[in-house]
């Protein structure tokens, strides 16, 4: 048994995005059914989103009544059709979609069998979103005017607002003279693919010609040598493609700006011979003007004198002479006599020959000829040859009959919501009038469709979509006919053609026509939104204010004030509606809001409170308005850019400086605020080591004191490192225990911190002050005075050692002096002053100790004998700070030697090179005698008292064993 086919229904898949306006085409078919040559009958519902479970009825192949009343219209007027591509598929269209038209789709087939067997219907979504495609040139120039050769550069701006994915293609239009369509120079398509336009290849390829994108909205056209033949209207265009779920691109919307008139003038001539050219219209009625434009292409034009001639039929019709004298020809005296002929230079290269009213006797072959005429040294001008221009025919005819149809001046723009109306007048009249009004939408179209219709009889009748709409006219006089179409839409944009019909008695019939285009005005062009700041750059913490300019606020508006971050996002900040209420979005209390009414114009502003970087960004207003029962949102505001700038910092720091610290102290190193921006600022301070392959990063400390050593501080170093803060603020960096390696160059970097208004700390930029810090070895600078002396001494006379240290290595040196005597080679101590000893004198049976000054030290041998003889000398021990509150030895130096003899007989003289003067030896001579006399008989008297004890005992030694002294004497 054959098995039943199995029936199966599609439609388009959706979502489906379409622009308000645009046409939705969805196809649907079906498959599986026993007869697939049989033409199926299929019907449109849908479902309206605010009503989902209610299912309306919107057009069936096979009842005509099956649609509901608010469909019917639009379909008797075409705008919502279905037609079968073949028997089992169709296509659904609406030309004109309107917001109410968004919903969910069903295509059903109805079933021509008895059996049902599969799927008989199919559902889509369609979304009917707002068209936010926008397109405008450059500075809109009313005409360009270029010679042949030069470089042409326009620019256009087209951007969408839509929220879906689309792609936009562009493109640069040229509609050259004569032609209906224009033909694309180059253009951008959806795949953003840059294609030259036909006749523009080789251009193109040689670089002549360039689409160059500026930015996200910007184009611009480059022309690198304009030809005669780019003469025309040119204009850009810019449609929005979206990718449907199949994947198949459809266009929702397209836009041309204003076409803008391109000449191109010929080159200028080389020759001095010039070139003539004659314009004018080739038909005429009788009764028009006749204007014959005589065009001069010559070098030097403006310096030179021309005669110009009219030819009609190769005879002299008028002449202007090389000063401006008219000649015409004699028929045409009287003409010139009464002003029905006219003759003017208009310009260095143009005259004009006017006649009117023209006659039918006056066609025929016109030319122009000019001739260059040169003045001689008299004055007189001489001729040169003479240069005609080609020939034109120019035909008068002849009205049939004197009637005629003329339009009033009318108001070509209306605003929407007011009335239109257009008059319409007879002239010439012999017989019963009628009149009908038609309307055509596109200026592309040749087809007009009737709007309404006044018979002889006086009876009105509506046609077509104005068939339910409130449009009257009436016949206020016997040749005025008054067309009147109340609460305008833009819609009903288009041209509107009045036409007459006359029944003559005998009854012929003749009809004379006259038209208008008529452009109802868009919501947007009337409502003008313009965004502006007084001060769009701020400093932190101050206001901003902008201000939202809305001209002709003569209808209910909406207005949203609107913020797009850096990432993009734009976030709604207040909405305000036009019963006054308020919506917030944003923090209300870093914003205030404000109307000002001033007629025509409304004022709205948005003041942003100590506005912060977290408000800074691109502002936006947006007007969304009520006409005709809808809201309708207007294309936004242009962006005003926000910025929020720091204020200007007053960090100082304490200048540059230079440390030569010793090894192994330490070193210290101060950096000081001398200046701040806040009396509440915080600071980050950095400290790094200069080095040639990069800074080393000692320590840093954030604004809330943490410190945390270098990553390439190593652990044994950081012991030594330290840094804490004062008061001023000073950050003292301080290195232990100072090493050759810690020299350099230390840098200290410090980074202000301030709070904005919400509390959030951010930085100013960077200070930073260097110390050069140098670590040296203590010079060994320990000096004594070393220049060698002889003295010569009495037996038991006193005798002194003195130590001079005339330079030490540092001002808190410490000394140890040992005295040393030699007799031949041996050589023994005789007496330490250790470093760390009371710096006393003190008496002793031998020697006796004492420092006179901080750098003098003596020591005196008491009581000399025969045994004294010999080499005194002084070795000085210099000791210095060490690391730990230590002292360690730095230095070591040896005196000169005092050489000394004990003289036996009792006369004692000692000479030094060190300390005689000439001044001094009268006075020492004497106090010698007088010593050397006591001493004799001090001698004397013990030399008995040994004679009488009986032997020579030796006296006391001087060496250190044998007289122990205290080693901290």
């Amino acid at each position: 048994m054959e098995q039943e086919a199995k029936v199966n229904t599609e439609i388009q898949t959706g979502p489906l995005y379409r622009v308000v306006g645009s046409l939705l085409s969805i196809s649907c078919n079906t498959s599986g059914f026993s007869n697939p040559n049989l033409k199926k009958d299929f019907k449109i519902l849908m479902k309206n989103p605010a009503k989902p479970f209610h299912e309306i009825n919107i057009i069936s192949s096979e009842d005509p009544n099956f649609s509901y009343a608010r469909f019917f219209p639009r379909i008797q007027k075409n705008e919502i059709s279905m037609k079968h591509v073949d028997s089992n598929s169709i296509i659904f269209e609406i030309k004109n979609l309107k917001k109410e038209d968004e919903g969910e789709y069903e295509c059903a087939v109805v079933n021509p069998e008895y059996t049902f067997n599969g799927i008989y219907s199919a559902k889509t979504v369609v979304k009917v979103i707002d068209d936010s495609l926008s397109i405008t040139s450059s500075g809109s120039p009313t005409s360009l005017s270029y010679n042949e050769g030069e470089a042409l550069s326009l620019t256009c701006q087209a951007s969408t607002n839509t929220i879906q994915h689309v792609h936009l293609a562009f493109a640069w239009y040229l509609r050259k003279e004569g032609a209906q369509d224009a033909k694309p120079i180059i253009s951008l398509d959806r795949d953003f693919t840059l294609v030259p336009g036909e006749g523009f290849e080789q251009r193109y390829r040689d670089e002549a010609i360039r689409l160059d994108k500026l930015d996200e909205a910007t184009y611009r056209l480059n022309i690198a040598e304009l030809e005669q033949s780019d003469q025309g209207q040119i204009y850009c265009q810019a449609q929005e493609w979206i990718q449907d779920p199949d994947r198949s691109w459809y266009k929702i919307s397209q836009k041309d700006a204003e076409e803008i008139p391109l000449t191109v003038k010929a080159k200028v001539v080389t020759s001095m011979s010039p070139q003539v050219s004659l314009s004018a219209k080739n038909a005429l009625h009788e009764g028009q003007e006749l204007l014959l434009s005589c065009g001069i292409n010559a070098q030097n034009l403006a310096k030179r004198f021309f005669s110009v001639a009219w030819l009609w039929e190769g005879n002299e019709l008028a002449k202007i002479g090389p000063t401006g004298i008219l000649t015409v020809r004699q028929e045409y005296i009287d003409r010139e006599r009464i002003g029905e002929l006219k003759a003017t230079r208009t310009g260095n290269n143009n005259y004009q020959l006017r006649i009117m009213p023209v006659k039918t006797t006056d066609k025929g072959s016109y030319s122009c000829r000019a001739w260059p005429e040169e003045r001689g040294e008299d004055g007189n001008f001489n001729q040169g040859a003479a240069q005609d221009s080609q020939a034109m025919a120019i035909d008068i005819f002849t009205p049939e009959s004197g009637f005629s149809v003329k339009m009033q001046n009318v108001r070509q723009t209306v605003s929407p919501g007011q009335n239109l109306k257009l008059i319409c007048d007879a002239d010439g009249v012999k017989g019963q009038l009628s009149v009908t009004w038609n309307r055509k939408t596109l200026p592309t179209s040749s087809l007009f469709a009737t709007i309404v219709s006044l018979n002889k009889n006086g009876v009105t009748e509506k046609a077509g979509a104005f068939a339910s709409r409130e449009v009257r006219v009436t016949r206020p006089t016997m040749n005025r006919f008054v067309f009147e179409l109340p609460d305008v839409a833009e819609s009903d944009s288009g041209t509107y053609e009045c036409i007459v019909s006359e029944t003559q008695p005998n009854g012929r019939t003749e009809s004379q026509k006259q038209n208008v285009d008529i452009t109802v005005q868009s919501i947007d062009s009337l409502v003008k939104v313009a965004l502006r700041s007084r001060e769009p750059v701020v400093t932190m913490g101050n206001d901003v204010q902008l201000m939202c300019k809305i001209s002709r606020p003569d209808v209910p508006m909406t207005l949203t004030w609107s913020w797009e971050t850096e990432d993009g996002n734009l976030n709604t900040i207040v909405v305000l509606y036009s019963n006054g209420s308020i919506s917030w979005s944003g923090d209300q209390s870093h914003y205030q809001v404000q109307v000002d009414n001033q007629g025509n114009i409304v004022m709205y502003s948005l003041k942003v409170l100590r506005a912060s970087h977290r408000e800074a960004g691109k502002y936006q207003c947006t007007v969304s308005v009520f006409l005709h029962n809808v809201y309708k949102k207007l294309p936004a505001s242009h962006f005003v850019d926000v910025k929020v700038l720091n204020p200007d910092s007053k960090l100082a720091l304490s200048p540059n400086q230079t440390i030569a610290q010793r090894i192994n102290t330490d070193i210290q190193i101060y950096c000081k605020v001398t200046s701040r921006t806040s009396e509440f600022s915080l600071f980050a301070v950095t400290w790094e080591l200069q080095e040639d392959a990069g800074n080393k990063i000692i320590l840093t400390s954030d604004r809330n004191g943490i410190t945390m050593f270098g990553e390439q501080i190593e652990e044994s170093h950081r012991k030594r490192i330290s840094m804490r803060h004062t008061d001023g603020p000073t950050f003292e960096l301080t290195i232990q225990q100072a090493r050759i390696s810690d020299k350099g160059i230390y840098l200290c970097k410090v980074v202000e911190y301030l709070q904005d208004p919400w509390g959030e700390w951010y930085s100013l930029s960077d200070k930073h002050s260097h110390t050069e810090v140098d670590v040296i070895e203590l010079e060994k600078k320990l000096s004594i005075e070393t220049k060698d002396a002889e003295m010569n001494i009495s037996i038991a006379e006193d005798f002194s050692i003195p130590c001079y240290i005339t330079q030490q290595s540092t001002n808190e040196s410490q000394f140890q002096v040992t005295w040393f005597w030699q007799q031949g080679t041996e050589v023994k101590t005789i007496f330490t002053a250790y470093r760390n000893s009371t710096l006393q004198a003190r008496d002793k049976n031998v020697v006796r100790y004492d420092r006179p000054s901080p750098h003098q030290f003596n020591l005196t041998v008491l009581k000399s004998n025969s045994e004294s003889d010999g080499i005194y000398f002084c070795e000085v021990e210099e000791w210095i700070h060490a690391p730990g509150d230590k002292w360690m030895k730095h230095a070591v130096e040896k005196s000169g030697n005092l050489n000394v003899t004990v003289d036996a007989e009792g006369q004692a003289k000692a000479v030094t090179d060190l300390t005689w003067q000439a001044g001094t030896w009268i006075p020492i001579y004497v106090v010698t005698v007088s010593i050397g006399l006591c001493v004799i008989t001090i001698l004397a008297y013990k030399l008995c008292k040994k004679n009488t004890s009986g032997g020579k005992n030796s006296g006391p030694s001087l060496w250190t064993e044998q007289v122990p002294l205290d080693p901290h004497a």
